[in-house]
């Protein structure tokens, strides 16, 4: 006798062995029609898998949030199938669900084109018409081989040969098509609905290695529905118009070249832009009682060693020997640097806590194909700094971070922020017991500033536990900035203390801080947040001065020099080009305002502004309008 326990705590007890499939249709034929799969004591499983011994069951249906990488991973399989009608002799590797949707990889002489797609997709809608059910079967592994040696399917075996000997192997057909599979599916391909499109085509290396074979990509996207389809597409619009890359180009404020893999080329208005982020951050950094210093570029290999970093991390660092065989290193991080600060000198209980902080640029190896302009480089400049500060103190200053992050989140006009608990991770230094102390630190700290925050196993820094603040932008994507990190390692590794009261030596508590994280990268986010209609007080290039007729070109400096006068970041235009066509031009580079002079502005002491993204226009005397600029372009941290 077992039981089966349902989410609103009924039971049902069975002597036999019952499937999901007969479960859910003796409870509702009506239920059984909607019900796509299940979940077996919290794990996804085939509707038709036996139940044999006590568990909790939920039944899934299309609807359910659950049921989105059981319709991507069946659409994975019904693209396979069309690809192997329409292009008889490709072999299939593998297709995992991903972030939105799926890929399939796989190996035939000529790659697909994007020619190639529509072609695909319309097979696959008339594959998922024919209902066929999933049913899966186990396999022998001799058998297995066999089989897809016989269909040619040479990375099949090699699949094979590399799955446990102690799991079973399955197989899953729908209609004639099989194909080795972990599962688990829904019932059957009728289930998958039409909301899915084909998006692009790439190279890959088999199993990620360059040493392998380039195998032909698919990209695809699968949703529930036609309207959250519809609405992803748009979303996938709304950041291409929003692409940072674009309006760098656009706004002239930054580029990249070869030359130079993964750095930035900063324009003069892109770097009036970077600097008024670093003003920004110093001003609350500076009112928050951090002091500021700078550590050295490269660093000795003996320090890095000592800070655990060569360990862990010396793969991703920018190593050089000089000619005395010394081996230095670019320095990847800021905090080894921070602590020989603190270090220098004695310290007592009474200089805690202390606050350092650090604009410091750093470098880390990223590959060549995951470098994406602004969001991944190999140099970005990091709003680092570090709380030195006693046990007793640490819950106190981990409050005021998280309480200073969130308030500088909302004047960049963030104002959805989701924050992770993120403990001990399988790579890391320092014992057990100093984990527990640390994870129950920050967790108390991160409970006491009252946040709410979702639990991230396993994703700690090398070194301890972290708070992770993520963004999410206009269009819903999420972008993980700030972090908070608790340590109680890296002052002993390099041994830094303080005299207590007692007279005795102890170790500080560090606490790792970055708000804006990389500024590079929040420079990108705040560009495709803003689509580049950043607010007044950020634009790199507040107003334009536009002229109608060259008869109002002294007039037209005589304005740009009293806005320049009143603190505005301010350019003229004086061309012999029509108005509008100025006006059209500067909009594209995203002014914020143009004030167009005439024979008319001049004679009367005005200007005509016109705003950003607004047919709207406004005449005002020039004192007046440069008094509504100069109150609208203050920073929200003066006001």
């Amino acid at each position: 006798m077992f039981s089966i326990t349902f989410p609103d705590g009924a039971k049902r007890e069975f002597e036999v062995p019952v499937s999901g499939l007969d479960l859910v249709n003796g409870i509702s034929k009506s239920l059984g029609k909607k019900t796509v799969a299940m979940v077996v004591d919290g794990a996804l499983s085939d509707l038709a898998d036996e139940l044999s011994s006590d568990a909790a069951v939920k039944f899934v249906s299309r609807e359910d949030p659950e049921a989105l990488e059981l319709i991507r991973h069946d659409c994975a399989h019904v693209m396979a199938e069309a690809v192997q009608e329409l292009f008889p002799g490709t072999q299939v590797t593998i297709g995992p669900v991903i972030e939105n949707g799926f890929y399939y990889d796989f190996a035939r002489d000529e790659p697909f084109t994007p020619e190639d797609l529509p072609k695909i997709e319309n097979r696959m809608r008339q594959i998922i018409k024919r209902n066929n059910p999933f049913t899966k079967e186990i396999w022998g592994r001799d058998e297995a081989k066999k089989h897809f040696a016989t269909q040619g399917e040479n990375y099949k075996i090699e699949l094979i040969d590399a799955i446990p000997g102690d799991e079973d192997l399955k197989i899953y057909r729908q209609g004639d098509w099989l194909d080795l599979c972990r599962g688990p599916h829904m019932t059957s391909t009728t289930k998958i609905g039409s909301a899915f499109k084909l998006m692009s085509v790439a190279g890959a290396y088999w199993r990620g290695d360059s040493n392998n074979a380039m195998l032909s990509r698919i990209y695809a996207t699968a949703w529930a529905s036609d309207d959250d389809l519809k609405a992803y597409l748009h979303r996938l619009e709304e950041a291409e118009r929003r692409d940072h890359r674009r309006l760098g180009r656009e706004m002239d404020l930054f580029h990249f070249q070869e030359e130079g893999p993964g750095t930035v080329f900063w324009h003069p208005k892109g770097w009036n832009l970077f600097q008024s982020m670093i003003s920004y951050m110093r001003r609350r950094q500076d009112a928050a009682g951090y002091v500021e210093v700078n550590t050295p570029q490269l660093l000795d290999r003996s320090l890095w060693e000592a800070s655990g970093h060569w360990e862990k991390y010396h793969e991703n660092m920018f190593i050089t020997q000089t000619e005395d065989d010394r081996i230095f290193a670019l320095k990847p991080m800021n905090c080894p640097g921070h602590v020989q600060i603190y270090k220098d000198g004695l310290k007592s209980y009474r200089d805690l806590p202390m606050k350092i902080s650090e604009f410091g640029i750093v470098h880390r190896y990223e590959p060549s194909g995951a470098l994406h302009g602004l969001m991944r480089v190999r140099a970005f400049t990091q709003d680092d700094a570090h709380i030195f500060c006693t046990e007793d103190q640490l819950t106190k200053e981990a409050v005021t971070v998280n309480d200073l992050i969130l308030s500088i989140y909302k004047d960049f006009g963030f104002e959805d922020v989701v924050i992770r608990f993120s403990d001990r991770p399988e790579k890391r230094v320092g014992s057990d017991e100093v984990w527990d102390k640390a994870e129950a630190a920050l967790r108390s700290a991160g409970e006491a500033a009252g946040v709410e925050f979702e639990y991230n196993p396993g994703d700690g820094a090398f070194y301890g536990p972290k708070l992770d603040y993520s963004l999410r932008d206009a269009i819903g994507r999420e972008w993980q900035c700030g972090t908070l990190q608790a340590d109680f390692i890296l002052p002993e590794r390099l041994d830094a203390f303080y005299i207590a009261p007692d007279g005795e030596k102890y170790r500080p508590v560090m606490l790792h801080r970055a708000m804006f994280g990389s500024l590079e990268r929040f420079f990108g986010i705040l560009t495709e947040h803003h689509a580049g209609h950043f607010p007044m007080w950020l634009a790199p290039l507040q107003i334009v001065v536009a002229t109608i007729t060259s008869d109002a070109d002294d007039y037209a400096v005589q304005v740009r020099d009293a806005c320049r006068a009143a603190g505005l970041r301010v350019e003229i235009d004086v061309r012999n080009e029509k108005i509008n066509y100025k006006v059209r031009e500067h909009s594209v580079a995203k002014v914020p305002a143009i004030m167009v002079t005439g024979k008319r502005e001049m004679e009367e002491g005005t200007v005509n502004i016109r705003r950003l993204g607004s047919r709207d226009q406004v005449t005002l005397g020039i004192d007046e309008a440069i008094k509504m600029l100069v109150e609208e372009a203050i920073a929200p941290d003066k006001r």
